[in-house]
């Protein structure tokens, strides 16, 4: 039992006023310099691995058989760990981050994206439109917090999601079990019909050219991320042919769900917690939005092969088109600019992931600056 702050985040919370000159101004300016020959490094470097990877689970069938299943398992993890980093350079080419070449950005992010099965410019479309409108409860396109109403729980209880009662309380079978869903086919379930999405969005598709989540004029766009992940369909279909339906989901599948599973984690994490705010729209600002992003430490070397994606997020959502080579030298410069207003989450991110997901509940229906809220009753009230 216990209480994850020990100060109440609510209380006499003041919206930052930081300006975006002022926080690009305390960053030395090579930070934002995008060298694509040491872009492209890190594809080379990623690519490897993952050959080398693909090489070793090809000699699984050599070891002996109690070895074997351990050794897939491995593979599994390693190999998400791996492509999870490919589809952070991809990312990386959708913000323009890549390269200062924007036919570069485009075709790189396309082929990385596509052989993911991520449609490229259907979700740089609207994960644009998600840096442009952080933590706004209107017009933000990811993870927007639902409201006790649309949650039917009018006349329950409403206990700020930072008291909390003992992790293992409160159906933990269930919450491990939402976890896992929302972990392994969040992501796809977002792709198809805008899970977490907003209100004006849900069940839009990113896959149809017509989704209200488009502009008319980025219809062929759709189009064409719908021909990328239509050509590594048929080849995944191919190689099943060749091979077997069971290599493919050994070599591919698996890892695509430990893909899945890292990209709801880490975005989940970046957005959702008890002590960051969603602002309506009288009180939101970009930097506001920007600055409601929270940096989580996975480990060193998750960090690496993760291309501190998930440790650099705030100065990412402020300059999201700042090269992830330098987002660690900007960030040491931006916690010393932002003090109080740099949020950062030492906790493990499993105990985080588990926590998030069982406190952060819903917010209010009224207000302009709205924290996350339960209807658990805490079982040590905080004096």
């Amino acid at each position: 039992m216990g209480v994850k702050r020990t100060v109440d985040p609510e209380k006499d919370f003041a919206p930052p006023t930081f300006t975006i000159k002022e926080l690009r101004d305390s960053v030395p300016k090579h930070c934002f310099q995008r060298d694509t020959l040491r872009s492209f490094s890190y594809v080379v470097y990623d690519l490897c691995g993952i050959a080398m990877l693909a090489f070793g689970a090809w000699h699984i069938q050599m070891l002996p058989m109690y070895l074997r299943a351990p050794a897939w398992i491995l593979y599994w993890i390693c190999q998400g760990v791996v492509c999870t980093g490919i589809w952070v350079i991809a990312h990386e080419c959708g913000h323009g981050a890549f390269s200062a070449n924007r036919t570069i950005n485009n075709v790189t992010g396309w082929v990385l994206h596509s052989a993911l099965l991520v449609p490229y410019y259907s979700w740089r479309h609207s994960h644009s439109q998600h840096h442009k409108n952080t933590n706004n409860m209107n017009r933000d396109e990811v993870f927007v917090p639902r409201t006790k109403s649309f949650r039917g729980l009018q006349g329950k209880p409403s206990t700020p999601a930072w008291i909390e009662d003992s992790v293992f309380e409160d159906s933990p079978l269930y919450n491990l079990a939402m976890v896992l869903g929302q972990s392994l086919f969040g992501w796809p379930l977002y792709l198809y019909r805008n899970a977490s999405g907003p209100k004006y969005a849900r069940g839009a598709s990113h896959f149809n050219p017509n989704s209200v989540l488009f502009r008319p004029e980025q219809f062929w766009s759709i189009v064409i991320s719908d021909i990328g992940l239509a050509l590594t369909a048929s080849a995944l279909i191919a190689a099943g042919i060749a091979f077997s339906p069971a290599a493919v989901l050994f070599y591919y599948g698996i890892p695509y769900l430990m893909v899945n599973f890292w990209l709801v984690t880490i975005t989940y994490l970046q957005h959702t917690d008890a002590g960051v705010p969603h602002y309506n729209d009288d009180e939101w600002s970009f930097v506001r939005g920007a600055l409601c992003t929270v940096d989580r430490s996975y480990g060193w070397i998750l960090n690496v092969c993760l291309h501190h994606i998930q440790d650099t997020h705030v100065a990412h959502h402020l300059f999201s088109q700042m090269p992830h080579y330098h987002a660690m030298e900007a960030t040491k410069h931006l916690k010393k600019k932002l003090g109080k207003y740099y949020n950062y989450d030492g906790t493990n991110f499993l105990v985080s992931l588990y926590q998030n997901r069982k406190y952060c509940e819903f917010v209010e229906d009224t207000g302009s600056i709205l924290f996350y809220r339960n209807t658990s009753m805490p079982i040590s009230p905080v004096n």
